[in-house]
């Protein structure tokens, strides 16, 4: 069993680059997400 996890069995991927469209995604829904915090409470709101 312990085999199956050793390092020969991972696959390295070295050079990780996301596309243009994921980044813009992420960074467009974080700008629309609010977080509100009321009485040790927390509320999140996606202002679209």
């Amino acid at each position: 069993m312990a085999k199956i996890y050793s390092e020969n069995s991972i696959k390295k991927i070295d050079n990780l680059e996301p596309r243009e469209e994921t980044v813009n995604f992420l960074l467009n829904y974080s700008k629309a997400l609010s977080v509100i915090d009321y009485n040790k409470m927390k509320f999140e709101a996606l202002l679209n």
